[in-house]
């Protein structure tokens, strides 16, 4: 069975299937996908969680064990297996098929993929997969669907924009569908539910800039760690909310995508403004602004307790890492 992630809160609330594969372009609604199916599992009483890492040169025969053993303290688990890469390898495939020929009981796997080939779309393991189970394909969402997939979002948290406001909203984001989903939540945070304009909308990402995070932005483009380290410092103190300051730091990581890239900002900003950014962007490559994007994902998660972790800690790591700064670390 194949769905899209837009059909999946749907598809779990008529039960579970024994095997779920998540793949696909879109990084970010592969994690949501991943994090919708664990929660829907410990609602459903699968109470432990075993991860098999399949990094090259990984030992197959432990996931095999994996599958066989069952948990003393728990009558059900989640059996997570991570492919980075998406090849499992010829012995990986051996083991994936085998798996799949037969499932354990009170198991649930789930399988966690990058972007696949149509090559390895075809290989025999995935068909295993695909025969076994439920796959889930996080595809990419193209500027025209971007209007709707915003509405989608606003609407889970009793909102709803029209046309011209979702439009503006989607010229502010389009590329970045990590930005476009701290753009709604952090409209959550600062506008009532009901109906919102476009002008509130303005106002609202106009009222996010703050002295403090301001002297935070500064820092990172001059680069300067101990700066940095006091303006988190002074920012937790002060108990900013860390959603509005994810956001800023993420929109600031948008913008020095967007340079890098030789785009033009989507908004308006000074010449010197454009080239602070601009020198700062110079010390990232494309797989940096990968990371940092899944850096930002991952702060998120810890924010609303998904991932454990202190927010605040990474927030300081990720403020050093956009500056290109060796991160801060005290001695034990």
């Amino acid at each position: 069975m194949k769905i899209a992630t837009r059909q999946l809160a749907g598809h779990l609330k008529k039960g579970l299937a024994p095997l779920y594969v998540v793949h696909g372009a879109e990084a970010l609604l592969a994690l949501e996908a991943g994090d919708a199916i664990r929660a829907a599992a410990r609602r459903d009483g699968y109470a432990e969680r075993e991860v098999f890492s399949a990094e090259p040169g990984a030992d197959w025969s432990k996931l095999t064990a994996s599958a066989a053993n069952l948990s003393l303290f728990a009558s059900r688990k989640i059996l997570e297996i991570r492919i980075p890469t998406g090849k499992p390898g010829a012995e990986g495939g051996k083991a994936i098929e085998a798996l799949c020929a037969r499932l354990p009981d009170d198991t649930l796997v789930l399988v966690m993929l990058p972007e696949l080939e149509w090559q390895g779309l075809k290989t025999a393991w995935f068909g295993a997969l695909e025969g076994a189970g439920t796959v889930v394909e996080a595809k990419s969402v193209s500027r025209e669907e971007l209007p709707q997939w915003l509405a989608e979002r606003l609407a889970a948290q009793q909102q709803r924009a029209g046309v011209e406001t979702l439009e503006w909203m989607a010229d502010r984001v389009e590329g970045n569908l990590l930005a476009a989903k701290q753009e709604v939540d952090k409209l959550a945070l600062l506008l009532p539910a009901g109906e919102i304009s476009l002008d509130a909308i303005r106002e609202a990402v106009t009222d996010v800039s703050r002295f403090e995070r301001d002297g935070l932005i500064d820092a990172i483009h001059e680069a300067q760690p101990g700066r940095i380290a006091r303006a988190v410092d002074s920012l937790e103190a002060e108990g900013e909310p860390l959603p509005l300051l994810l956001w800023a730091l993420t929109e600031e990581l948008r913008l020095m995508m967007q340079l890098a890239a030789g785009e033009r900002p989507r908004r308006f900003l000074d010449q010197d403004r454009v080239q602070r950014i601009r020198r700062t962007a110079r010390k990232h490559d494309a797989a940096s602004f990968d990371r940092q994007l899944l850096r930002a994902h991952r702060i998120d998660r810890m924010i609303k307790g998904v991932e454990t972790g202190d927010a605040w800690e990474e927030i300081l790591e990720f403020s050093l890492a956009l500056a290109g700064t060796p991160a801060l670390r005290t001695a034990a």
